[in-house]
């Protein structure tokens, strides 16, 4: 088998450009990308399962084991990291090489932009949300008290390097969150790529080869916009897809309910609003809900109550005033944002949708 797949994304930055390659052969890749005085942020539980693999680098180099948890993730647990790099002597020149998934891409891409007002980092992500969706775009995020992400910017890596054997370590609901969490993008590029997201769907879950073309278009069609609107204030604000309904199922789940799963229930939330608002076809929202059933089999809303529900919503960061700021859809490749008061037809279109449509779940 050859060192690296076919796929590989150059992707244009403000910041500084980056690329994006694909490799069978992670200790290899690994060997060829460390530099004398990178320092390894790498998640204990990729340690543990990878140690074979690993050990030798963590001999070699200097390495900081971090949880990769919300905790962590926030000003008080990213200051022992820090304090690590100064008592061991990480330098401006020298660079921060991440392996995990997204929340040590966040912690790593943060530390990154802020370190001595910038050093450079490499990412190895280990998930599929972290291979298909958030190792480009610039964002990082970390935690301030009981609100997530609301410190941040913009600072990519330098340089991601994406095994696709990782996802062998994956459990079915990680997997699955991945997939919903990349069903947006095919949605929003248009009809050709839904149906080669659709027909290559059930085909991904065991084989990596065709998982790794779903990740590699996925990223693709996130470059054509992230290059147009790389700090989200414009047209790549359609990602947001399913996001605004996902991050309150979250939230009111206390994340029973991984991410890209909730954000499958957003989409068709999103969905069926659209229908019910006459922009969008009910005959599409079925074939998307039929992949989507697929996705959040397993998972229901059982426990979250409708007001309870609304009020979430009324917090998403997207609204504007007393606006929700949603994103909705008139069909494959039309998606969009509409600003919708949160009025009695509102409600009590969500409220028929918690009744209707999530009862035999």
């Amino acid at each position: 088998m050859e060192d690296t797949l076919i796929y590989n994304l150059k992707i244009k930055s403000v910041i500084h450009d980056y690329e994006v390659d694909f490799t069978n052969n992670f200790a290899k890749s690994l060997d060829e990308e460390l530099l004398d005085g990178d320092f390894i942020i790498l998640d204990s539980k990729i340690a543990e399962l990878y140690s074979q693999d690993l050990t030798p680098f963590l001999s070699r180099h200097k390495s900081i084991l971090i949880n990769a948890n919300e905790q962590q993730k926030s000003y008080q647990g990213i200051i022992p990291v820090i304090q690590t790099l100064i008592n061991e002597g990480f330098r401006k020149n020298h660079r921060l090489v991440a392996i995990g998934g997204g929340i040590t891409q966040d912690i790593t891409a943060f530390i990154a932009s802020i370190m001595y007002r910038g050093v450079k980092w490499i990412f190895f992500p280990t998930t599929l949300l972290a291979q298909g969706d958030s190792c480009i775009g610039s964002k990082t995020s970390i935690n301030f008290g009981e609100y997530k992400n609301q410190v941040g910017g913009f600072y990519p890596p330098n340089r991601i390097i994406i095994y696709p054997d990782f996802m062998k370590s994956l459990s079915d609901k990680e997997m699955k969150s991945g997939m919903g969490e990349m069903l947006h993008y095919f949605v929003v590029s248009g009809e050709a790529d839904f149906r080669m997201y659709e027909s290559n769907f059930m085909n991904a879950f065991n084989d990596k080869d065709v998982l790794a073309q779903i990740v590699a278009k996925s990223l693709e069609i996130k470059k054509g916009y992230i290059e147009k609107d790389e700090f989200d204030q414009n047209i790549r604000q359609v990602f947001n897809y399913g996001h605004s309904f996902g991050h309150a199922i979250e939230s009111l789940t206390k994340y029973r309910i991984p991410h890209g799963i909730a954000v499958s229930y957003g989409m068709d939330m999103a969905n069926y609003l659209s229908v019910d608002m006459g922009l969008v076809k009910d005959s599409v929202r079925r074939e998307i809900r039929s992949i989507l059933e697929n996705i959040w089999k397993g998972f229901p809303l059982a426990d979250i109550d409708v007001d309870t529900f609304i009020q979430a919503l009324r917090k998403d960061k997207k609204n504007v005033g007393n606006q929700l700021g949603l994103i909705l859809n008139k069909g494959y490749g039309q998606i969009f944002k509409q600003l919708i008061d949160v009025d009695k037809i509102f409600v009590d279109r969500i409220r028929q949708y918690f009744k209707d449509e999530l009862n035999d779940l």
